[in-house]
């Protein structure tokens, strides 16, 4: 029986004597990564070793309490394996100072009793540092950070357009991109520069530089200093930052995404993807999810609401930003995210356990889905009937029309 513990690896025959020992070295990060690939099932070099020396002994059975390690065992160091929970196992636990002592590892209690505090320190280090490694965390974070410069931008837009507006407040209409008020802004100023010539030099198309070259000939707004622009324009600079700072998230949340969940990305795109991978708290936990949870992530206020007060539950959350659903016609759209949730279920599953790409099959068998229910459902079902008020309900209202008899 070859079983491991905190300060090396034991050998226990039938009846339950120690008969071979592999000590680890004194050092608590190295123990720790022994300990950590065992656990994976990898076979290091004290199980080999231990396993020579039991040969060498005339041993030529062996048992383990791990699956894995007995699994390779067999595979890499050709012996014939049992994977078992023995009875040696539970005693070496229960007695651990004694062995540790007997083999040699400590001289008493108190150095073994610190000796696996120090491991244990160590073994936590690596658990939490190999969780904060996580990639699809990385996601998480960089979807959330897109966000939060949409919400900034919208915020500082809104500020921009209520100042400007006091000089040419016509243009708040006419362009309605965040991006391109803002260039105006950068790049032109004052509103007499808003001229066709210089409009068009500003992508913008022939009709809307003419209404906006117009607008400004007759607008009515009124007459700024020149500081009062040069604010309005450091603000534009920064809002342009902004937008270019997003741009670059954007390119590396679709190169993560690739590396992360390629076939949820395959599915909806990198930033959906990214989206419900933030909302679940990760791809492992997406992957958990049923379908019928993924379709209504984000939208659980609604599907509280519903609990509790028996409307109508919400037929999808966040997945309604995707272009297909949110395109359908109103009475499709539920059918559509629920086609969408069941294939996302299956991508996310995909990526985090057993990582074969399979996306493009999943958005074909989606998209041939969705032209069935366009078929299939082209005209609206007739409008179902309020169904009646509860008994409580008409007993109450009985009450209150009494009561204004009476009156």
């Amino acid at each position: 029986m070859v079983i491991e513990c905190i300060f090396g690896i034991l050998a226990f025959n039938k009846q339950n004597d120690l008969v071979e020992s592999v000590l680890f070295p004194k050092d608590p990060k190295k123990t720790a990564n022994l300990l950590v690939k065992i656990e994976a099932g990898e076979i290091v070099d004290e199980i080999a070793d231990i396993i020579e020396k039991l040969k060498e002994k005339g041993y030529n059975f062996f048992i383990f309490e791990n699956a894995e390690i007995a699994r390779n065992a067999h595979k890499k160091l050709k012996i014939a394996v049992e994977v078992s929970r023995p009875s040696a196992g539970k005693m070496l636990r229960k007695n651990l100072e004694e062995f540790a002592v007997k083999s040699g590892f400590a001289e008493d209690a108190s150095e073994l009793r610190n000796w696996m505090h120090r491991v244990s320190v160590e073994l936590t280090k690596m658990r939490v540092r190999k969780a904060g490694e996580k990639r699809d965390l990385v996601v998480a974070q960089a979807i959330q950070t897109i966000n939060d410069i949409d919400r900034t931008v919208n915020l500082f837009m809104g500020r921009i357009r209520e100042w400007y507006g006091l000089h040419f407040p016509e243009l708040d209409r006419l362009v309605d991109k965040h991006e391109t008020y803002a260039r105006l802004l950068v790049n032109l100023g004052w509103r007499e520069n808003f001229k066709v010539v210089n409009l068009e030099k500003e992508s913008l198309p022939k009709a809307r530089a003419e209404q906006i070259s117009y607008a400004a000939e007759k607008s009515m707004g009124a007459e700024l200093e020149d500081d009062d622009l040069t604010q309005i324009q450091t603000l534009c600079k920064n809002v342009l930052q902004l937008y270019e700072m997003r741009q670059k998230l954007e390119g590396y949340m679709d190169s993560t995404m690739e590396d992360v969940a390629p076939n949820v990305k395959a599915l909806v795109g990198s930033l959906l993807g990214a989206r419900l991978i933030a909302l679940a708290g990760g791809l492992i936990n997406l992957a958990k999810m049923p379908a019928s949870t993924v379709q209504v992530l984000g939208a659980e206020k609604a599907l509280f609401r519903s609990l509790k007060t028996g409307t109508r539950p919400p037929k999808h959350g966040i997945i309604f930003q995707h272009t297909l659903i949110h395109e359908g016609k109103r009475w499709q759209r539920g059918k559509m995210a629920r086609a969408l949730a069941g294939k996302l279920a299956i991508a996310a599953r995909s990526d985090a356990f057993s990582g074969k790409y399979i996306g493009d099959d999943l958005k074909a068998d989606f998209e041939k889905r969705i032209r069935e229910i366009q078929e299939k459902y082209k005209e609206a079902p007739p409008a179902k009937e309020m169904p009646p008020p509860s008994p409580k309900i008409r007993r109450k209202s009985s009450r209150r029309i009494k009561r204004g008899y009476k009156r």
